[in-house]
């Protein structure tokens, strides 16, 4: 409960920061700067030790490497939340899960028809089923008191689903030429892992650096290795004894630790290395092309049928309960705002589109992407501000 909530006293500015970013990669693959833009995120950098090396772009340091330290920490947060937060009792997790699987699998089908007859597009429709966590609560945060927290905490939990579900499509959807000595080699990492935690080991050092060589042993097998951070964050032990005898919680200090660095590091550098869309001769028809309308469709209208449509019938099954101070109209509303895919989406277009050879498609899921999301953020702010608490404390009345 307070790794969530300690995030939502800071949700604003990583949204900021995003769209500052956002802008800022827009100004540079759109003036002169775009060549240098271009070059330097095309920049070669190689870690070698002996014959070993890891040699890669600039680019794809960010989106693979950086973005392992992303999912470590969104790792992080899904073990503590399982373990003591608001993840812990079923029926509280029932109504972010339902529309979290909703908000999945609607705008990947929406996208799947519109591309039926498009064969170069069809790795992208995983696309529109992401949700970017620090924009969403970013856009919430705009309403300022009116937004209960327990809105807040279901946006955040929703998203954490959200995240975990595309890790699993990026396992088994997005893993190529795989290699099956680097991933046996990453078995006995995760056994010292095991290792680290079933003893109780205090220190935060041998976890990080077994989880560094395990990124490399991912990195190697052909499977995402921002997997190995999520894999890893679930062996980082929630209470543990030092050597003085006092009892820490090596993952609640990580997770502090880490929240600052890739909410107001990581992620805006993602959102300027990925956002750069060059605007040269777009045209409202090119929207029309199957892969950015599949997107923006299934970001705008998928996400909210799907979150609201699965999140209602959890509700009226009683399977999960209404948050408190929350209405019907507050739901709808998340439900829009979780259309804003963002980080997340531009992450799964770069392992559809750009890892896989096919740069055809790269400007039209950024144009998707962004029209989606804007689209879902200007409606959402609208319906919350309807169905929101008033300020006095007054809750609207449901729709009939």
């Amino acid at each position: 409960m307070k790794g969530i909530r300690g995030l939502l006293k800071k949700e604003s500015s990583p949204g900021i920061l995003l769209m500052l970013a956002t802008v800022l990669a827009l100004i540079f693959a759109n003036t002169g700067l775009a060549k240098p833009y271009a070059d330097f995120l095309g920049t070669l950098f190689e870690v070698r030790l002996g014959d070993a090396s890891i040699g890669k772009p600039l680019i794809l340091w960010i989106n693979d490497g950086l973005m392992a330290v992303f999912f470590f920490l969104i790792g992080l947060e899904l073990k503590r939340e399982v373990m003591e937060g608001e993840l812990s009792e079923l029926r509280k997790v029932m109504l972010p899960l339902a529309g979290a699987v909703g908000g999945m699998v609607v705008p990947a089908l929406i996208y799947i028809f519109i591309n039926r007859d498009n064969p170069s597009g069809a790795n992208g429709w995983a696309i529109p089923a992401a949700t970017d966590i620090a924009f969403a609560l970013g856009i919430l945060a705009l309403l300022g008191s009116r937004v209960p927290p327990a809105l807040k905490i279901f946006l955040a939990s929703l998203a954490i689903f959200d995240d975990l579900g595309a890790i699993v499509i990026i396992a088994i959807f997005y893993t190529e030429n795989l290699s099956v000595n680097m991933l046996l080699l990453g078995i006995p990492l995760v056994g010292i892992l095991y290792a680290l935690n079933h003893y109780g080991v205090a220190s935060r050092i041998p976890y990080l650096l077994v989880t560094t060589v395990l990124w490399v042993a991912v990195l190697k097998s052909g499977v995402h290795a921002t997997l190995a951070g999520v894999l890893a964050a679930l062996f980082i032990p929630m209470r543990a004894n030092r050597a003085d005898g006092k009892t820490i919680s090596p993952l609640k200090n990580l997770e502090h630790d880490l929240h600052p660095w890739v909410a107001f590091g990581i992620l805006p550098l993602f959102a300027f290395a990925n956002a750069g869309l060059s605007l040269s001769g777009l045209t409202f028809r090119a929207l029309l092309e199957p892969v950015p309308l599949g997107i923006a469709l299934g970001l705008f209208l998928g996400k909210q049928l799907g979150i609201f449509s699965l999140s209602f019938l959890a509700l009226r099954l009683g399977i999960a309960r209404m948050p408190s101070n929350v209405n019907l109209g507050a739901i709808y509303g998340v439900a829009l705002i979780s259309g804003i895919g963002f980080t997340m989406s531009l992450f799964i277009g770069s392992l559809a589109f750009e890892e896989t050879g096919d740069a055809s498609n790269i400007a039209d899921d950024r144009l998707g992407i962004m029209v989606g999301s804007l689209l879902s953020a200007i409606f959402g702010v609208l319906v919350l501000r309807k169905f929101l608490p008033a300020r006095d404390g007054t809750i609207t009345p449901r729709p009939s």
